[in-house]
């Protein structure tokens, strides 16, 4: 796995020199779209460079609030007040969260053009690979398999079914926090907002998913509040980082040449005066 993370670089390095040479557009789309698969390399990596046992220590500090959240202020019983509605939608959020990266790069693309992806893209990556650059720095587990048994829904959804399902099989063991489910939903939500600055429903129905998400994390016990509380302060801070470069590289394509505040009412000419 550290030998493909080292191949990264040589894969955009290498999309860049062929496009600056050949001069196609289909490179610099090809180079949109390879961060997507990426993605789950970049999550899965944090197993190989984390700690070879989690610390017990994290969970026991963390169920306090989870407890007071879903027991003492009834947080689990307003949830399931109607019944497998909320707990059906919260968890469907959850489930269609992996597709929504790429969903949303197309929609970028079908609604604003290939020139808007790369605000997408700087919002969505900042916030998500920092996210997962922290996941090794804190091993814990996941509240299901620190506290088998204890805190879990009672309503069973066919959502969540498919959602254990693929814990159990995909996911990484190393750490949950901070939240990487959270972090990828709020950085998709900013990276939309970013990019698609004039279609505000769009960011706004994207927030709505991102807290489904991130409310789903503590009520079906794949992640401790905290761990959410982390990813959503992480994922802000990217889109704090990637408006401030917006803002730069706006301030920087319209700042007046030296020629043209030397002389602003005059064209440059190529000949000599008196000529």
């Amino acid at each position: 796995m550290a030998a493909l993370d080292g191949c990264v670089p040589l894969l955009f390095a290498a999309l860049e020199a062929c496009e600056r040479i050949l001069r196609r557009e289909r490179i610099a789309i090809a180079r949109d779209w390879v961060p997507m698969p990426l993605l789950l390399m970049a999550y899965w990596n944090a197993d190989f460079v984390a700690a070879s046992r989690w610390n017990p220590g994290f969970g026991q500090r963390w169920i306090g609030i989870d407890r007071l959240l879903l027991n003492d202020w009834h947080g689990r019983e307003l949830i399931e007040s109607l019944g497998p509605l909320l707990p059906s939608a919260l968890e469907l959020s959850y489930l269609l969260l992996y597709a929504m990266p790429p969903v949303l790069l197309g929609l970028v693309y079908l609604l604003g053009g290939r020139r808007r992806a790369g605000s997408f893209l700087f919002t969505l990556l900042s916030g998500t690979l920092l996210t997962y650059a922290l996941l090794p720095q804190f091993p814990s587990q996941s509240p299901r398999l620190s506290f088998p048994g204890q805190d879990l829904p009672s309503l069973i959804t066919l959502f969540r079914t498919v959602n254990v399902w693929l814990l159990d099989r995909w996911d990484i063991r190393a750490s949950v926090f901070p939240s990487g489910h959270v972090a990828v939903a709020y950085s998709s939500a900013f990276a939309v907002m970013a990019a698609l600055p004039e279609r505000r429903w769009f960011g706004r129905v994207m927030l709505v998913f991102a807290c489904l998400v991130a409310v789903e994390t503590v009520y079906g016990r794949y992640h401790f509040a905290v761990d959410g509380v982390a990813g959503f302060l992480i994922s802000l801070l990217g889109h704090a980082v990637g408006a401030t470069v917006s803002r730069q590289s706006a301030l920087g394509s319209s700042r007046p040449s030296t020629l043209a505040l030397l002389s602003p009412n005059m064209e440059p000419s190529s000949g000599l005066a008196g000529d």
